[in-house]
């Protein structure tokens, strides 16, 4: 199995919800089966996940350039999610709902990375998304908004599950992971913040044996 297997992803449209609507002229995906925290299959990965997720190099809205999975992902307990900046309806909702998620973790916030992948580098410069991060109120040092050039980015949104035809059809799935213990779950955007934050105590908790 490769590792994009442990996260369990489903390329597809954008979920609809009350709280978290489709992307506008996009049939949204069909709900979970039974809960709004999905937890991934584990399988036993033959690819190693640098190998994997790859290094390549992207820029943060600060100018910084970060390897994608040494500096980014190593060893942490992460969010991932797909944003561009010019959406007008489901990314601001649930960068607010991610927002809410940190507040809800309190003291905790600062041992889980947030990883918003723009699914639009024409557009989102590092500059565009820093513009960004003030307006929404979530410009800190543990929430990364990424970029790179239409390739890099390809290839890294490819890693994660996301073969993005244009911008907008991207999905609204979140995605949780323990990357040390290799450790993957889906979040359905429109669950309660605590049970995302709950979900990500116990990514962060220590897996006894190890």
């Amino acid at each position: 199995m490769k590792l994009l297997d442990w996260i369990a992803l489903s390329v597809c449209a954008c979920l609809a919800s009350t709280v978290v609507m489709a992307h506008e002229g996009h049939a949204p995906a069909a709900p979970a089966a039974d809960t709004a925290v999905a937890a991934a299959q584990p399988t036993a990965g033959t690819r190693d996940a640098k190998t994997w997720f790859t290094d390549t190099p992207l820029q943060d809205q600060n100018g910084n350039t970060l390897r994608f999975y040494s500096d980014a992902l190593q060893d942490r307990v992460v969010l991932l999610n797909v944003i561009f900046t010019h959406c007008t309806d489901a990314c601001p909702l649930i960068t607010q709902k991610l927002k809410q998620v940190r507040e809800v973790l309190g003291d905790k916030a600062d041992g889980i990375t947030f990883i918003s992948l723009t699914s639009d580098p024409l557009r989102d410069t590092p500059a565009v998304l820093k513009a960004y991060t003030l307006k929404q109120g979530v410009d800190e040092p543990h929430w990364l908004f990424l970029t790179g050039d239409k390739a890099q980015m390809d290839l890294v949104l490819g890693r994660v599950g996301q073969v993005i035809p244009s911008p907008e059809q991207h999905s609204t799935q979140l995605i949780v992971g323990d990357v040390a213990n290799k450790r993957w779950s889906k979040i359905r955007p429109d669950a309660p913040a605590a049970a995302i934050a709950q979900r990500l105590q116990l990514l962060a908790m220590p897996v006894a044996g190890r």
